[in-house]
C-alpha cells in the first residue's frame, strides 16, 4: 500500500541557522512584512534577532503582539482582518506554537474570503482554495512542531478546533536551538513533553509508516535523553540542540502519522480550564498510554528502548508496563503535576470534558485502541 509523506518545502536547522533568514526573505521577493510574535518574546528583546537583520537588509517589518497562548477564535479573526486591511505580502511567525499557528492561519486566510470560523474542521463550511501569503516560521520553543505542520489550533468556548490544509505549510522553517536558551524551565518542561507526546502518539498511531516510525523513534531518543538537563540547566547547548531537533522530528512524525487519544482528551482541558497544551498532554500521557497499552505492547516496548532502557530480559507486556512507569517518572522529574486535581479541575467536570473529547473524531480515529465515551471518562477519572 502506498503512503503519502509530506515535509516542509525548505528547513534550516541547527545552531545559528537564523543567519539564513535574510537570504530566504530576499528569495521570496516581498516588501511589506508582518512579524507575529508573543508579547513576552518581544518584551525580553528576542524579536531583535529577527527584526535587526531585516532592517539592515532594507526592510521595515511590522511587529504584531496582540496574541495570547492557546489563542481563541476571536484573536484569529482579528488578526486575519488586520492582515487583509494592511495588505501585507509576507508573514513571519516567531515564538511558541500559538504565534506560529496564527502566522500560518493569517498567511493563508488573508488570501481567501470569509471568516476563520468558516474554515474550522468540526463546523466550517468553506474550503481553502488559495495559497495566500509566503510564510516563514521560526520557533523559540522545542515542543509544538508547528513549524512543520499544516494545522492551526484555536480555542473555542469549551474545547479546541483546527483549520487544516497543506497551504498552511510554511515556505521556510528555521529551527535554531540558540533561540530557545532563554526559555523558562516550566515552559521548557511543558513544551518538551508536548513534543515527546507527538512522537509517542505518532509511533503508536494506526496511520504510522516506516518513515514516521523512524522520525518518531529518533525524536523520542533525543527528547528523553535531554529534557531533564534542558529543564535544570537551560544554558546547556547540547541539551537545547537535542530538544530542538527532537521537537522538529516529532513534528514531522505526527504531521504524517497523526496524534490520537492524548490530544483528543487534552483539547478540552485547554478549552475549559485554559491549561497550556503542553501541560494538558503531559498530565494525560501516562494514563492514556496505560489504558491503551494492551493494543500496542510491542510498540511500547520499542518506545521504552528508545528512551534508553534495555528490554532484553523483558516480555512485551513487562516492557510496556515499564514504559508507562518511565513516562510517569519523566513527567514528575520535570515538575509537571501528575493529576488533574492539581490543576484545580473539579471531579464533577469530568462528564463535560468527556462530552467534548468524544467529538474529536479526527484524532480518536488514529488510536490503536478504539476509545468510546466510557473509555474516555475512565481515563479522565484515572488522571483525576
Amino acid at each position: 500500500m502506498s503512503e503519502k509523506i509530506t515535509f516542509p518545502r525548505v528547513s534550516f536547522t541547527g545552531w545559528d541557522s537564523l543567519t539564513h533568514l535574510v537570504d530566504q526573505v530576499n528569495s521570496l521577493k516581498v516588501n511589506k512584512i508582518l512579524i507575529i510574535t508573543d508579547p513576552l518574546i518581544h518584551k525580553i528583546g528576542l524579536t531583535n534577532e529577527v527584526v535587526c537583520p531585516l532592517i539592515n537588509a532594507g526592510y521595515s517589518p511590522e511587529i504584531y503582539t496582540d496574541i495570547v497562548p492557546e489563542p481563541p477564535l476571536s484573536v484569529g479573526e482579528k488578526l486575519v482582518s488586520y492582515t487583509r486591511d494592511n495588505q501585507f505580502d509576507m508573514v513571519i511567525g516567531f515564538g511558541g506554537g500559538s504565534a506560529l499557528d496564527l502566522a500560518k492561519l493569517v498567511g493563508v486566510l488573508a488570501g481567501n474570503e470569509g471568516k476563520v470560523e468558516d474554515y474550522l474542521n468540526l463546523t466550517g463550511t468553506k474550503n481553502i482554495t488559495k495559497k495566500g501569503l509566503p510564510k516563514i516560521l521560526i520557533p523559540t520553543t522545542s515542543g509544538t512542531g508547528a513549524e512543520v505542520t499544516n494545522i492551526s489550533v484555536l480555542s473555542l468556548e469549551t474545547t479546541k478546533d483546527v483549520v487544516t490544509h497543506d497551504y498552511l505549510l510554511p515556505d521556510v522553517s528555521i529551527v535554531d536551538p540558540a533561540l530557545t536558551v532563554s526559555l523558562p524551565a516550566k515552559v521548557t518542561a511543558a513544551t518538551g513533553v508536548d513534543a515527546l507526546t507527538h512522537a509517542i502518539e505518532a509511533y503508536v498511531s494506526k496511520n504510522a509508516s516506516p518513515v514516521s516510525d523512524a522520525l518518531a523513534l529518533q525524536a523520542i531518543m533525543l527528547i528523553s535523553r535531554s529534557i531533564r538537563t534542558a529543564v535544570e540547566n537551560g544554558d546547556d547547548r547540547q541539551a537545547r540542540t537535542d530538544m530542538s531537533y527532537g521537537s522538529y522530528l516529532a513534528g514531522m512524525a505526527f504531521f504524517n502519522a497523526g496524534v490520537a487519544g492524548v490530544h483528543a482528551l487534552a483539547y478540552p482541558l485547554g478549552g475549559q480550564f485554559h491549561i497550556s497544551h503542553g501541560n494538558a498532554n503531559a498530565v494525560l500521557l501516562p494514563y492514556v498510554m496505560d489504558y491503551i497499552r494492551q493494543s500496542c505492547e510491542k510498540r511500547m516496548k520499542d518506545i521504552y528502548e528508545a528512551m534508553g532502557f534495555s528490554s532484553m530480559k523483558l516480555s512485551q507486556v513487562e516492557a510496556s508496563l515499564k514504559c508507562v512507569e518511565e513516562l510517569e517518572r519523566l513527567v514528575k522529574d520535570v515538575n509537571i503535576p501528575h493529576a488533574l486535581r492539581s490543576f484545580n479541575i473539579p471531579e464533577e467536570a469530568l462528564d463535560v470534558l468527556t462530552n467534548d473529547a468524544i467529538k474529536q473524531k479526527r484524532l480518536l480515529a488514529r488510536s490503536p485502541m478504539s476509545l468510546e465515551k466510557e473509555d474516555i471518562y475512565k481515563i479522565y477519572k484515572m488522571a483525576w
